[in-house]
Protein backbone atom coordinates (compact mmCIF):
# COMPACT_ATOMS: atom_id res chain seq x y z
CA UNK A 1 0.00 0.00 0.00
CA UNK A 2 1.01 3.11 -0.76
CA UNK A 3 2.10 6.02 1.52
CA UNK A 4 0.09 9.16 1.01
CA UNK A 5 3.61 11.05 1.18
CA UNK A 6 5.59 9.00 -0.05
CA UNK A 7 6.42 11.09 -3.18
CA UNK A 8 8.39 14.38 -3.35
CA UNK A 9 5.52 15.87 -5.51
CA UNK A 10 2.71 15.04 -2.96
CA UNK A 11 5.10 16.55 -0.35
CA UNK A 12 5.49 19.86 -1.69
CA UNK A 13 1.92 19.88 -2.71
CA UNK A 14 1.10 19.57 1.02
CA UNK A 15 3.28 21.62 2.26
CA UNK A 16 2.51 24.99 0.10
CA UNK A 17 -1.08 24.05 0.04
CA UNK A 18 -0.85 24.04 4.01
CA UNK A 19 1.32 27.75 3.77
CA UNK A 20 -1.17 29.22 1.24
CA UNK A 21 -4.67 27.56 3.20
CA UNK A 22 -3.66 29.38 6.56
CA UNK A 23 -2.49 32.82 6.03
CA UNK A 24 -5.93 33.32 4.28
CA UNK A 25 -8.23 31.45 6.68
CA UNK A 26 -6.45 34.08 9.76
CA UNK A 27 -6.85 37.00 7.85
CA UNK A 28 -10.09 36.25 7.28
CA UNK A 29 -11.42 35.70 10.50
CA UNK A 30 -9.62 38.65 11.94
CA UNK A 31 -10.94 41.10 9.24
CA UNK A 32 -14.49 40.30 9.42
CA UNK A 33 -14.05 40.23 13.24
CA UNK A 34 -12.76 43.70 12.84
CA UNK A 35 -15.15 45.00 10.44
CA UNK A 36 -18.38 43.87 12.25
CA UNK A 37 -17.28 45.91 15.90
CA UNK A 38 -16.58 49.14 13.11
CA UNK A 39 -20.00 48.70 11.61
CA UNK A 40 -21.92 48.02 15.28
CA UNK A 41 -20.07 51.14 16.58
CA UNK A 42 -21.18 52.79 13.57
CA UNK A 43 -24.30 51.93 13.54
CA UNK A 44 -24.58 53.42 17.41
CA UNK A 45 -22.74 56.53 16.33
CA UNK A 46 -25.68 57.06 13.69
CA UNK A 47 -28.92 56.35 15.92
CA UNK A 48 -27.00 58.99 18.94
CA UNK A 49 -26.84 61.76 15.86
CA UNK A 50 -30.26 60.95 14.93
CA UNK A 51 -31.29 61.28 18.36
CA UNK A 52 -29.82 64.64 18.78
CA UNK A 53 -31.69 65.38 15.36
CA UNK A 54 -34.78 64.88 16.33
CA UNK A 55 -33.99 66.80 19.76
CA UNK A 56 -33.04 69.87 18.05
CA UNK A 57 -36.06 69.29 15.25
CA UNK A 58 -38.52 69.41 18.13
CA UNK A 59 -36.88 72.21 20.45
CA UNK A 60 -37.12 74.07 17.33
CA UNK A 61 -40.30 73.38 16.53
CA UNK A 62 -41.61 74.52 20.05
CA UNK A 63 -39.26 78.17 20.25
CA UNK A 64 -41.13 78.93 16.75
CA UNK A 65 -44.61 78.28 18.03
CA UNK A 66 -44.29 80.05 21.28
CA UNK A 67 -42.20 82.69 18.86
CA UNK A 68 -45.40 82.81 16.74
CA UNK A 69 -47.41 83.02 19.74
CA UNK A 70 -46.84 85.87 20.99
CA UNK A 71 -46.58 87.52 17.95
CA UNK A 72 -50.33 86.96 17.67
CA UNK A 73 -51.31 87.67 21.00
CA UNK A 74 -49.68 91.25 20.67
CA UNK A 75 -51.66 92.15 17.63
CA UNK A 76 -53.96 94.65 19.11
CA UNK A 77 -56.85 93.41 16.86
CA UNK A 78 -56.76 89.95 18.61
CA UNK A 79 -56.77 91.80 21.50
CA UNK A 80 -59.60 93.99 20.88
CA UNK A 81 -61.64 90.96 19.89
CA UNK A 82 -60.70 88.77 23.20
CA UNK A 83 -61.30 92.18 25.41
CA UNK A 84 -64.74 91.45 23.96
CA UNK A 85 -65.26 88.21 25.42
CA UNK A 86 -67.62 87.61 22.38
CA UNK A 87 -67.13 83.70 20.51
CA UNK A 88 -68.41 85.02 17.06
CA UNK A 89 -66.09 87.84 17.11
CA UNK A 90 -63.18 85.52 18.30
CA UNK A 91 -63.52 82.86 16.31
CA UNK A 92 -62.74 84.66 12.42
CA UNK A 93 -59.55 85.78 13.73
CA UNK A 94 -58.21 82.43 15.35
CA UNK A 95 -59.59 80.83 11.89
CA UNK A 96 -57.56 83.61 9.94
CA UNK A 97 -54.39 83.52 12.22
CA UNK A 98 -54.45 79.45 12.36
CA UNK A 99 -54.28 79.16 8.72
CA UNK A 100 -51.27 82.04 8.32
CA UNK A 101 -49.12 79.90 10.97
CA UNK A 102 -49.93 75.78 9.76
CA UNK A 103 -50.93 75.10 13.71
CA UNK A 104 -52.82 71.74 14.44
CA UNK A 105 -54.26 73.47 17.68
CA UNK A 106 -55.08 77.13 17.92
CA UNK A 107 -57.17 77.96 21.36
CA UNK A 108 -58.26 81.49 23.13
CA UNK A 109 -59.90 81.89 26.18
CA UNK A 110 -60.92 84.95 27.91
CA UNK A 111 -60.10 86.64 31.69
CA UNK A 112 -62.29 83.90 33.60
CA UNK A 113 -60.86 81.05 31.18
CA UNK A 114 -63.70 80.55 29.26
CA UNK A 115 -63.28 79.49 25.77
CA UNK A 116 -63.65 82.04 23.17
CA UNK A 117 -62.24 79.81 20.19
CA UNK A 118 -61.10 75.99 19.88
CA UNK A 119 -59.48 74.92 16.58
CA UNK A 120 -57.92 71.46 15.37
CA UNK A 121 -59.23 69.72 19.05
CA UNK A 122 -62.42 69.71 20.57
CA UNK A 123 -62.33 67.27 23.08
CA UNK A 124 -58.46 67.92 25.14
CA UNK A 125 -57.08 68.08 27.82
CA UNK A 126 -53.83 69.04 28.49
CA UNK A 127 -51.57 66.68 31.48
CA UNK A 128 -51.62 68.41 34.44
CA UNK A 129 -48.38 71.09 34.89
CA UNK A 130 -47.14 70.24 31.17
CA UNK A 131 -47.48 71.26 27.27
CA UNK A 132 -49.09 68.12 26.48
CA UNK A 133 -52.59 66.59 25.92
CA UNK A 134 -54.70 63.87 24.65
CA UNK A 135 -57.72 64.72 21.95
CA UNK A 136 -59.38 61.60 20.62
CA UNK A 137 -56.03 59.03 20.69
CA UNK A 138 -54.01 62.08 19.29
CA UNK A 139 -50.95 63.52 21.36
CA UNK A 140 -50.88 67.39 21.51
CA UNK A 141 -47.67 69.49 22.61
CA UNK A 142 -48.93 73.57 23.27
CA UNK A 143 -47.19 76.35 23.57
CA UNK A 144 -49.02 78.42 25.62
CA UNK A 145 -48.80 82.84 25.80
CA UNK A 146 -50.94 85.43 27.88
CA UNK A 147 -52.91 88.05 26.13
CA UNK A 148 -52.05 91.32 27.68
CA UNK A 149 -52.75 94.91 27.49
CA UNK A 150 -50.51 97.83 28.61
CA UNK A 151 -47.12 97.58 29.37
CA UNK A 152 -45.73 98.31 32.59
CA UNK A 153 -48.75 97.16 34.44
CA UNK A 154 -50.22 95.15 31.94
CA UNK A 155 -53.41 93.38 32.15
CA UNK A 156 -54.26 90.08 31.38
CA UNK A 157 -57.04 89.72 29.14
CA UNK A 158 -56.79 85.80 28.16
CA UNK A 159 -54.42 83.27 26.87
CA UNK A 160 -53.69 81.70 23.40
CA UNK A 161 -52.08 78.52 22.83
CA UNK A 162 -50.76 77.29 19.91
CA UNK A 163 -49.97 72.70 19.57
CA UNK A 164 -49.19 70.62 17.01
CA UNK A 165 -49.62 66.73 17.04
CA UNK A 166 -47.21 64.50 17.42
CA UNK A 167 -48.80 61.82 15.08
CA UNK A 168 -47.70 59.53 12.24
CA UNK A 169 -47.01 62.80 9.69
CA UNK A 170 -45.02 64.21 12.50
CA UNK A 171 -43.15 60.89 12.93
CA UNK A 172 -42.58 60.68 8.73
CA UNK A 173 -40.83 63.71 9.12
CA UNK A 174 -38.22 62.92 11.59
CA UNK A 175 -37.64 60.26 9.34
CA UNK A 176 -37.04 61.80 6.53
CA UNK A 177 -34.67 64.08 8.76
CA UNK A 178 -32.83 61.22 10.54
CA UNK A 179 -33.14 58.13 7.45
CA UNK A 180 -34.55 55.95 10.77
CA UNK A 181 -37.73 54.99 11.65
CA UNK A 182 -39.15 56.86 14.30
CA UNK A 183 -41.79 56.32 17.12
CA UNK A 184 -43.41 58.85 20.07
CA UNK A 185 -43.97 56.98 22.97
CA UNK A 186 -45.32 58.50 26.34
CA UNK A 187 -46.03 56.17 29.29
CA UNK A 188 -45.58 52.75 27.77
CA UNK A 189 -47.87 53.76 24.85
CA UNK A 190 -47.40 54.36 21.54
CA UNK A 191 -49.12 57.22 19.91
CA UNK A 192 -47.52 57.33 16.54
CA UNK A 193 -45.02 55.37 14.38
CA UNK A 194 -43.56 54.79 11.07
CA UNK A 195 -43.33 51.01 11.62
CA UNK A 196 -46.15 48.94 10.89
CA UNK A 197 -49.05 49.27 12.95
CA UNK A 198 -48.94 47.11 16.38
CA UNK A 199 -45.47 45.85 15.99
CA UNK A 200 -43.83 47.97 18.51
CA UNK A 201 -47.07 48.67 20.91
CA UNK A 202 -46.71 44.59 21.15
CA UNK A 203 -43.10 44.51 21.37
CA UNK A 204 -43.24 47.20 24.30
CA UNK A 205 -45.90 45.92 26.01
CA UNK A 206 -46.49 48.77 28.60
CA UNK A 207 -42.80 49.01 29.15
CA UNK A 208 -41.63 52.50 29.54
CA UNK A 209 -38.33 52.38 29.35
CA UNK A 210 -36.75 49.79 26.26
CA UNK A 211 -32.83 49.03 25.91
CA UNK A 212 -30.56 49.51 23.05
CA UNK A 213 -32.53 46.71 21.13
CA UNK A 214 -36.14 45.57 20.32
CA UNK A 215 -37.41 42.62 18.28
CA UNK A 216 -40.12 43.54 16.10
CA UNK A 217 -41.61 40.73 14.17
CA UNK A 218 -38.81 38.52 14.45
CA UNK A 219 -36.35 41.55 13.41
CA UNK A 220 -33.80 42.63 15.59
CA UNK A 221 -33.91 46.73 15.99
CA UNK A 222 -31.05 48.61 17.36
CA UNK A 223 -33.04 52.06 18.98
CA UNK A 224 -32.07 55.01 20.69
CA UNK A 225 -34.13 57.40 22.46
CA UNK A 226 -34.55 61.28 22.47
CA UNK A 227 -36.24 62.75 25.40
CA UNK A 228 -39.13 65.87 24.13
CA UNK A 229 -39.55 67.51 27.31
CA UNK A 230 -37.94 67.80 30.70
CA UNK A 231 -41.17 66.56 32.45
CA UNK A 232 -40.66 62.84 33.62
CA UNK A 233 -44.03 62.34 32.07
CA UNK A 234 -43.20 63.56 28.73
CA UNK A 235 -43.41 61.64 25.72
CA UNK A 236 -40.06 60.66 24.36
CA UNK A 237 -39.03 59.66 20.26
CA UNK A 238 -37.29 56.22 19.85
CA UNK A 239 -35.16 56.07 16.83
CA UNK A 240 -34.75 52.98 15.45
CA UNK A 241 -32.47 51.06 13.00
CA UNK A 242 -33.03 47.34 11.74
CA UNK A 243 -30.30 45.84 12.46
CA UNK A 244 -30.25 43.35 9.09
CA UNK A 245 -30.56 46.58 6.59
CA UNK A 246 -27.91 48.51 8.72
CA UNK A 247 -25.35 45.47 8.65
CA UNK A 248 -26.61 44.63 5.01
CA UNK A 249 -23.52 45.89 3.54
CA UNK A 250 -21.67 43.90 6.26
CA UNK A 251 -22.91 40.45 5.39
CA UNK A 252 -22.06 41.72 1.98
CA UNK A 253 -18.40 42.36 2.51
CA UNK A 254 -18.57 39.20 4.42
CA UNK A 255 -20.11 37.52 1.87
CA UNK A 256 -17.36 38.52 -0.30
CA UNK A 257 -14.31 38.05 1.40
CA UNK A 258 -15.08 34.23 1.97
CA UNK A 259 -15.79 34.08 -2.18
CA UNK A 260 -12.32 35.45 -2.49
CA UNK A 261 -11.02 33.70 0.29
CA UNK A 262 -12.33 30.63 -1.32
CA UNK A 263 -11.08 31.37 -4.80
CA UNK A 264 -7.74 32.46 -3.16
CA UNK A 265 -7.66 28.78 -1.77
CA UNK A 266 -8.41 27.15 -4.98
CA UNK A 267 -5.74 28.94 -6.73
CA UNK A 268 -3.37 28.31 -4.46
CA UNK A 269 -4.19 24.90 -4.06
CA UNK A 270 -4.02 24.82 -7.88
CA UNK A 271 -0.61 26.51 -8.17
CA UNK A 272 0.52 24.21 -5.62
CA UNK A 273 -0.35 21.11 -7.47
CA UNK A 274 1.15 22.60 -10.60
CA UNK A 275 4.18 23.49 -8.93
CA UNK A 276 4.68 19.81 -7.34
CA UNK A 277 3.83 18.13 -11.17
CA UNK A 278 6.65 20.59 -12.14
CA UNK A 279 9.48 19.94 -10.21
CA UNK A 280 9.76 16.12 -11.44
CA UNK A 281 12.46 15.80 -14.33
CA UNK A 282 10.79 13.99 -17.09
CA UNK A 283 7.51 16.34 -17.11
CA UNK A 284 10.40 19.16 -17.11
CA UNK A 285 11.77 18.22 -20.10
CA UNK A 286 8.36 18.15 -21.66
CA UNK A 287 7.57 21.47 -20.52
CA UNK A 288 10.67 22.72 -22.19
CA UNK A 289 10.14 21.11 -25.64
CA UNK A 290 6.63 22.01 -25.59
CA UNK A 291 7.85 26.01 -24.91
CA UNK A 292 10.14 25.55 -27.81
CA UNK A 293 7.52 24.09 -30.24
CA UNK A 294 5.20 26.88 -29.34
CA UNK A 295 7.99 29.51 -29.38
CA UNK A 296 9.88 28.11 -33.20
CA UNK A 297 6.17 26.26 -34.62
CA UNK A 298 8.73 23.73 -35.37
CA UNK A 299 6.49 20.77 -35.04
CA UNK A 300 9.57 18.35 -36.01
CA UNK A 301 10.42 18.71 -32.59
CA UNK A 302 10.65 16.01 -30.61
CA UNK A 303 11.65 14.36 -26.68
CA UNK A 304 14.02 12.22 -26.47
CA UNK A 305 13.19 8.70 -24.70
CA UNK A 306 14.79 9.71 -21.17
CA UNK A 307 16.52 7.75 -19.30
CA UNK A 308 15.86 3.85 -17.77
CA UNK A 309 14.48 5.15 -14.74
CA UNK A 310 12.60 7.98 -15.21
CA UNK A 311 8.50 7.26 -14.84
CA UNK A 312 7.04 5.17 -17.55
CA UNK A 313 4.14 7.61 -17.83
CA UNK A 314 5.99 10.30 -18.77
CA UNK A 315 7.98 8.14 -20.83
CA UNK A 316 5.04 7.32 -22.50
CA UNK A 317 3.41 10.65 -22.88
CA UNK A 318 6.75 11.49 -24.81
CA UNK A 319 6.37 9.22 -27.17
CA UNK A 320 3.00 9.96 -27.87
CA UNK A 321 3.69 13.72 -27.47
CA UNK A 322 6.16 13.04 -30.21
CA UNK A 323 4.00 10.94 -32.90
CA UNK A 324 1.22 13.81 -32.47
CA UNK A 325 3.60 16.18 -33.74
CA UNK A 326 4.62 14.04 -36.43
CA UNK A 327 0.50 13.89 -37.28
CA UNK A 328 -0.12 17.85 -37.12
CA UNK A 329 2.61 18.73 -39.52
CA UNK A 330 1.37 15.89 -41.70
CA UNK A 331 -2.29 16.93 -41.56
CA UNK A 332 -0.83 21.05 -42.19
CA UNK A 333 1.00 20.13 -45.17
CA UNK A 334 -2.09 17.97 -46.39
CA UNK A 335 -4.67 20.73 -45.58
CA UNK A 336 -2.90 23.91 -47.16
CA UNK A 337 -2.48 22.01 -50.79
CA UNK A 338 -6.37 20.77 -50.48
CA UNK A 339 -7.19 23.95 -49.42
CA UNK A 340 -5.01 25.72 -52.21
CA UNK A 341 -6.50 23.26 -54.74
CA UNK A 342 -9.94 23.76 -53.15
CA UNK A 343 -10.11 27.51 -53.74
CA UNK A 344 -8.22 27.06 -57.08
CA UNK A 345 -10.71 24.43 -58.55
CA UNK A 346 -13.78 26.41 -57.21
CA UNK A 347 -12.56 30.01 -58.55
CA UNK A 348 -11.90 28.13 -62.19
CA UNK A 349 -15.41 26.75 -62.15
CA UNK A 350 -17.14 30.24 -60.71
CA UNK A 351 -15.37 31.57 -63.02
CA UNK A 352 -15.53 29.38 -66.22
CA UNK A 353 -19.28 29.11 -65.44
CA UNK A 354 -20.02 32.69 -65.48
CA UNK A 355 -17.79 34.00 -68.11
CA UNK A 356 -19.37 30.47 -70.18
CA UNK A 357 -22.91 31.61 -70.33
CA UNK A 358 -22.78 35.39 -71.18
CA UNK A 359 -19.90 34.11 -74.39
CA UNK A 360 -22.65 31.98 -75.48
CA UNK A 361 -25.61 34.41 -75.53
CA UNK A 362 -23.19 36.83 -77.23
CA UNK A 363 -22.33 34.42 -79.69
CA UNK A 364 -25.98 33.52 -80.37
CA UNK A 365 -26.80 37.08 -80.84
CA UNK A 366 -23.52 37.62 -83.22
CA UNK A 367 -24.73 34.50 -85.19
CA UNK A 368 -28.37 36.32 -85.71
CA UNK A 369 -26.49 39.42 -87.14
CA UNK A 370 -24.80 37.59 -89.53
CA UNK A 371 -28.23 36.40 -90.96
CA UNK A 372 -29.00 37.86 -94.37
CA UNK A 373 -31.59 40.18 -93.97
CA UNK A 374 -31.57 40.48 -90.37
CA UNK A 375 -34.68 43.23 -89.41
CA UNK A 376 -33.88 46.18 -87.30
CA UNK A 377 -35.87 44.63 -84.07
CA UNK A 378 -33.56 41.57 -84.67
CA UNK A 379 -30.57 43.51 -84.41
CA UNK A 380 -31.50 45.73 -81.77
CA UNK A 381 -32.03 42.93 -79.72
CA UNK A 382 -29.33 41.20 -80.37
CA UNK A 383 -27.12 44.24 -79.69
CA UNK A 384 -28.98 44.43 -76.29
CA UNK A 385 -28.44 41.04 -75.40
CA UNK A 386 -24.73 41.20 -76.23
CA UNK A 387 -24.56 44.78 -73.75
CA UNK A 388 -26.30 42.69 -71.26
CA UNK A 389 -23.68 40.13 -71.46
CA UNK A 390 -20.82 42.31 -71.35
CA UNK A 391 -22.08 43.87 -68.05
CA UNK A 392 -22.59 40.91 -66.53
CA UNK A 393 -18.67 39.31 -67.35
CA UNK A 394 -17.97 43.11 -66.14
CA UNK A 395 -19.61 42.45 -63.05
CA UNK A 396 -17.84 38.86 -62.65
CA UNK A 397 -14.52 40.62 -62.99
CA UNK A 398 -15.39 43.44 -60.64
CA UNK A 399 -16.25 40.87 -58.16
CA UNK A 400 -13.02 38.86 -58.38
CA UNK A 401 -10.89 42.25 -58.30
CA UNK A 402 -13.01 43.54 -55.39
CA UNK A 403 -12.21 40.51 -53.38
CA UNK A 404 -9.01 40.51 -54.52
CA UNK A 405 -7.63 43.94 -54.06
CA UNK A 406 -7.10 45.56 -50.30
CA UNK A 407 -9.63 48.41 -49.55
CA UNK A 408 -8.94 52.16 -49.15
CA UNK A 409 -11.09 53.02 -46.47
CA UNK A 410 -12.13 57.15 -46.50
CA UNK A 411 -13.92 58.07 -43.50
CA UNK A 412 -15.97 60.97 -43.25
CA UNK A 413 -19.42 62.06 -41.65
CA UNK A 414 -22.11 59.99 -43.16
CA UNK A 415 -26.09 60.83 -42.52
CA UNK A 416 -27.19 57.56 -41.75
CA UNK A 417 -31.18 57.44 -42.52
CA UNK A 418 -30.04 58.78 -45.88
CA UNK A 419 -27.64 55.93 -46.80
CA UNK A 420 -30.36 53.42 -45.38
CA UNK A 421 -32.98 54.84 -47.75
CA UNK A 422 -31.49 54.48 -50.91
CA UNK A 423 -29.59 51.18 -50.58
CA UNK A 424 -32.86 50.37 -49.68
CA UNK A 425 -34.08 51.51 -52.87
CA UNK A 426 -31.46 50.49 -55.14
CA UNK A 427 -31.53 47.13 -53.36
CA UNK A 428 -34.89 46.56 -54.44
CA UNK A 429 -35.52 48.43 -57.59
CA UNK A 430 -37.13 46.16 -59.93
CA UNK A 431 -39.13 44.06 -57.61
CA UNK A 432 -42.18 46.67 -56.96
CA UNK A 433 -44.69 43.63 -55.85
CA UNK A 434 -42.07 43.80 -52.45
CA UNK A 435 -42.70 45.84 -49.76
CA UNK A 436 -40.20 47.32 -47.25
CA UNK A 437 -39.97 48.98 -43.60
CA UNK A 438 -37.33 50.77 -42.40
CA UNK A 439 -36.18 51.84 -38.33
CA UNK A 440 -34.15 53.86 -37.76
CA UNK A 441 -33.04 55.37 -34.55
CA UNK A 442 -32.62 58.77 -34.23
CA UNK A 443 -30.21 58.29 -31.54
CA UNK A 444 -27.45 56.28 -34.72
CA UNK A 445 -28.28 59.61 -37.36
CA UNK A 446 -24.95 59.93 -37.95
CA UNK A 447 -21.44 58.50 -38.16
CA UNK A 448 -18.28 58.96 -39.41
CA UNK A 449 -17.05 55.77 -41.97
CA UNK A 450 -16.61 55.38 -45.55
CA UNK A 451 -20.13 55.97 -46.70
CA UNK A 452 -19.87 54.53 -50.44
CA UNK A 453 -18.45 51.10 -49.15
CA UNK A 454 -21.02 50.71 -46.42
CA UNK A 455 -23.73 51.67 -49.00
CA UNK A 456 -22.65 48.72 -51.66
CA UNK A 457 -22.36 46.55 -48.83
CA UNK A 458 -25.92 46.76 -47.86
CA UNK A 459 -27.18 47.15 -51.91
CA UNK A 460 -25.66 44.02 -51.52
CA UNK A 461 -27.67 42.87 -48.31
CA UNK A 462 -30.85 44.05 -49.55
CA UNK A 463 -30.36 42.43 -53.03
CA UNK A 464 -29.96 38.78 -51.30
CA UNK A 465 -32.68 39.57 -49.73
CA UNK A 466 -34.73 40.26 -52.53
CA UNK A 467 -33.62 37.28 -54.18
CA UNK A 468 -34.55 35.30 -51.29
CA UNK A 469 -38.23 36.67 -51.47
CA UNK A 470 -38.07 35.73 -55.07
CA UNK A 471 -37.72 32.23 -54.60
CA UNK A 472 -40.72 32.08 -52.00
CA UNK A 473 -44.27 31.57 -53.42
CA UNK A 474 -46.00 35.17 -53.82
CA UNK A 475 -49.16 34.03 -51.38
CA UNK A 476 -46.79 32.77 -48.83
CA UNK A 477 -45.06 35.78 -48.38
CA UNK A 478 -48.44 38.16 -48.35
CA UNK A 479 -49.22 36.14 -45.30
CA UNK A 480 -46.25 36.02 -44.02
CA UNK A 481 -45.95 39.59 -42.48
CA UNK A 482 -47.01 43.21 -43.23
CA UNK A 483 -43.16 43.78 -44.72
CA UNK A 484 -41.19 41.30 -46.70
CA UNK A 485 -38.08 43.75 -46.07
CA UNK A 486 -37.05 45.48 -42.69
CA UNK A 487 -34.03 47.27 -42.76
CA UNK A 488 -33.06 49.04 -38.94
CA UNK A 489 -30.62 51.07 -37.47
CA UNK A 490 -29.96 50.85 -34.02
CA UNK A 491 -27.13 52.71 -31.40
CA UNK A 492 -26.22 50.35 -28.84
CA UNK A 493 -25.17 51.17 -25.37
CA UNK A 494 -21.19 50.23 -26.04
CA UNK A 495 -21.82 53.70 -28.52
CA UNK A 496 -21.43 50.90 -31.45
CA UNK A 497 -23.97 51.54 -34.60
CA UNK A 498 -26.12 48.22 -35.30
CA UNK A 499 -28.02 47.78 -38.87
CA UNK A 500 -29.98 44.78 -40.09
CA UNK A 501 -31.37 43.84 -42.88
CA UNK A 502 -34.55 41.17 -42.22
CA UNK A 503 -36.25 39.30 -44.84
CA UNK A 504 -39.26 37.01 -44.77
CA UNK A 505 -37.91 35.00 -47.58
CA UNK A 506 -37.43 31.18 -47.90
CA UNK A 507 -34.10 31.23 -45.42
CA UNK A 508 -30.80 29.51 -45.57
CA UNK A 509 -30.55 25.40 -45.02
CA UNK A 510 -28.73 24.74 -41.59
CA UNK A 511 -25.91 23.10 -43.53
CA UNK A 512 -25.40 25.91 -45.30
CA UNK A 513 -24.87 28.75 -42.59
CA UNK A 514 -21.17 28.42 -41.25
CA UNK A 515 -20.25 28.70 -45.37
CA UNK A 516 -22.55 31.49 -46.36
CA UNK A 517 -19.20 34.15 -45.57
CA UNK A 518 -16.97 31.79 -47.48
CA UNK A 519 -15.74 32.68 -50.97
CA UNK A 520 -16.94 31.21 -54.22
CA UNK A 521 -19.77 29.66 -51.79
CA UNK A 522 -23.48 30.07 -53.57
CA UNK A 523 -26.84 28.82 -53.15
CA UNK A 524 -27.70 30.72 -56.92
CA UNK A 525 -27.72 29.05 -59.96
CA UNK A 526 -26.34 32.62 -61.08
CA UNK A 527 -24.43 33.51 -57.99
CA UNK A 528 -20.74 34.32 -58.14
CA UNK A 529 -20.44 33.53 -54.45
CA UNK A 530 -18.67 36.33 -53.71
CA UNK A 531 -21.86 39.24 -52.34
CA UNK A 532 -21.23 37.91 -48.89
CA UNK A 533 -17.61 37.51 -49.09
CA UNK A 534 -17.22 41.16 -49.90
CA UNK A 535 -19.57 42.32 -47.67
CA UNK A 536 -17.96 40.79 -44.76
CA UNK A 537 -14.45 42.40 -46.28
CA UNK A 538 -16.04 45.84 -46.27
CA UNK A 539 -17.54 45.60 -42.59
CA UNK A 540 -14.60 44.57 -41.09
CA UNK A 541 -12.56 46.69 -43.12
CA UNK A 542 -14.62 49.54 -41.45
CA UNK A 543 -13.56 48.05 -38.12
CA UNK A 544 -16.81 46.19 -37.30
CA UNK A 545 -18.73 42.97 -37.20
CA UNK A 546 -21.11 40.79 -39.50
CA UNK A 547 -23.24 38.03 -38.82
CA UNK A 548 -26.16 36.24 -40.57
CA UNK A 549 -28.81 34.02 -38.50
CA UNK A 550 -31.40 32.09 -40.61
CA UNK A 551 -34.62 29.46 -40.19
CA UNK A 552 -35.72 27.62 -43.47
CA UNK A 553 -38.91 28.70 -44.21
CA UNK A 554 -38.70 31.59 -41.83
CA UNK A 555 -36.74 34.15 -43.86
CA UNK A 556 -33.10 35.61 -42.72
CA UNK A 557 -31.39 38.20 -40.65
CA UNK A 558 -28.09 39.72 -41.22
CA UNK A 559 -26.42 42.39 -38.72
CA UNK A 560 -23.79 44.49 -38.89
CA UNK A 561 -21.94 46.64 -36.11
CA UNK A 562 -20.03 49.59 -36.65
CA UNK A 563 -18.31 51.87 -34.18
CA UNK A 564 -19.23 55.26 -34.45
CA UNK A 565 -15.67 56.29 -36.13
CA UNK A 566 -13.49 54.72 -38.44
CA UNK A 567 -9.80 55.39 -38.64
CA UNK A 568 -9.36 57.87 -41.67
CA UNK A 569 -7.90 56.47 -44.95
CA UNK A 570 -6.50 53.21 -44.02
CA UNK A 571 -6.06 50.39 -46.44
CA UNK A 572 -7.29 46.79 -45.28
Amino acid sequence: MARPFASLRSRVFAATAVVAVLPVAAALFFVTRRVAQQAEAELDRGLAQAARLVEQHHSSLIETATERAQLIADLPKLKAAVDSGDPPTVEPLANDYRQRVRSDVFVVTGRDGRVLASLGAKEWSLAPGGPFGVERGRLLETASVPIELGERAPEQLGRLTLGFALDDVFAARLRALTGSDVAIVQEGRVYASTLRAGVLDAALAGRDAPGRSLLLAGEDYALARATLGSDPRAPYALVLRSRAEALGSLRTLRDALVVAALAAVAVSVLLSWAVARTVTRPLAALTDAMKEIAATGDLARRIGPGRAWDDEDARLVARTFGTLTDSIARFQRQASLRERLSALGRLSTVIAHEVRNPLMIIKGSLRSLHRAGARPEDVREAASDIDTQVARLDRVVGDVLDFARPLRIEAAPVDLPALVREATQAGLEGASSLTSRLRLDPEAASLVTDGERLRAALVNLVANARDSLGARPAGERDAASDADVEIGTERLESGRIRLWVEDRGEGIAEADLPHVFEPYFTTKRTGSGLGLAIARKTVEALGGTIRLSSRPGAGARVEIELPATTPLTEER
